[in-house]
């Protein structure tokens, strides 16, 4: 059995998976509130107690850089080690992995049916891919192809320097530098950055924001207020916030494509591309993507693909654990 773990900023879903015939089969699952927890232990703990299931091993994608079996989580006050939750659990081996790198090992366990299709690509498209996610914050992390087989590795190029491409995403940049210092690609393709935007079209005097949106804002989550307004059209600002936006997730993709130079594949995972994904399909995204002066061609025929499935990082967190136990090829 397998104890495996996708750990966000906003969920902890934890599961226990056992291996049948070279394949995952998901044997029990639950979702807790991250924040409403002081540790990881601690849910698992809660998990464990109430399932009352043992593992041989467990896997966890986590929101953060891992360094040397440790992380200290990106949107969360955690520090999660490995060893650490080998002794609290008693199990022979913890894999720690980014979160991003688990949506990576978790394509291999996904159907056709698991994507949406922004741009079909080359028929012949080999070669390394690679996996942007905006959520909570922007995940990255590629997948080297070895001639057969992906294997996915960690990145934090969310965390690289945004770069404008035109004269209004330059003064969102200098707005932005007023605010943090650093301007990140976190700080304008994420569930936050969508409110960046907004902000900075509103407090820039480029959009109005009406009377009963202002109400709204303060009683909901600001970020999903803009996004739902922006996919209803019911708002002007909401619907720039979010076309900028849009164009801004595709110019990061494309970036990230030539920088892994990821002929196989874009998958676009997290939380945020499935619920937009109409508005994905439009020009907007593709047309910011392969924006690359002489490298237009080469972006055109990049495969890119929403993932539909949001377990992808819990099935991955699973394999990745079972391949280091050897108990799947």
């Amino acid at each position: 059995m397998i104890l495996a773990g996708d750990i966000g900023g906003t969920s902890t879903r934890l599961a226990f998976f056992s291996v049948e015939a070279g394949r995952l089969r998901l044997a029990v699952e639950q979702v807790y509130p991250s924040r409403d927890h002081k540790s990881l232990e601690e849910i698992l703990l809660k998990f464990i107690s109430a399932q009352r299931r043992n593992a041989d091993c467990a896997g966890f994608g986590i929101a953060g850089p891992v360094r040397h079996g440790r992380v200290e989580t990106s949107n969360l006050s955690w520090v999660v080690e490995a060893a650490s939750l080998e002794r609290e659990l008693g199990l022979k081996s913890v894999g720690l992995i980014n979160d991003l790198e688990a949506n990576a090992f978790g394509i291999a366990t996904l159907s056709e049916l698991d994507f949406e299709v922004l741009n079909p690509g080359a028929r012949d498209a080999t070669g390394n891919a690679a996996v942007i996610s905006a959520g909570t914050g922007l995940g990255e992390a590629g997948l080297f192809w070895d001639g057969a087989r992906h294997h996915p590795f960690a990145c934090e190029g969310g965390h690289g320097d945004f770069s404008p491409r035109s004269e209004i995403e330059i003064e969102l940049l200098r707005h932005l530098l007023g605010r943090f210092g650093h301007v990140s690609s976190e700080r304008v393709v994420s569930g936050p950055g969508i409110y960046n935007i907004y902000e900075f079209l509103r407090d820039t005097g480029r959009a109005e924001e009406p009377e009963w949106l202002t109400t709204e804002l303060r009683q909901n989550d600001p970020s999903l207020v803009v996004s739902q307004h922006g996919l209803k059209n019911t708002a002007p600002i909401c619907v720039e916030a979010l076309d900028l936006f849009i164009s801004l997730y595709g110019a990061e993709a494309g970036n990230l494509a030539l920088k892994m130079m990821a002929t196989g594949g874009i998958y676009l995972g997290g939380g945020i591309a499935p619920k937009i994904v109409d508005k994905l399909k439009g020009p907007a995204f593709m047309s910011a993507f392969a924006d690359k002066g002489r490298f237009k061609s080469l972006l055109e025929d990049i495969p890119v693909r929403v993932i539909l499935n949001d377990k992808t990082a819990l099935y991955g967190a699973a394999r990745y654990a079972a391949l280091e136990a050897s108990l799947m090829s």
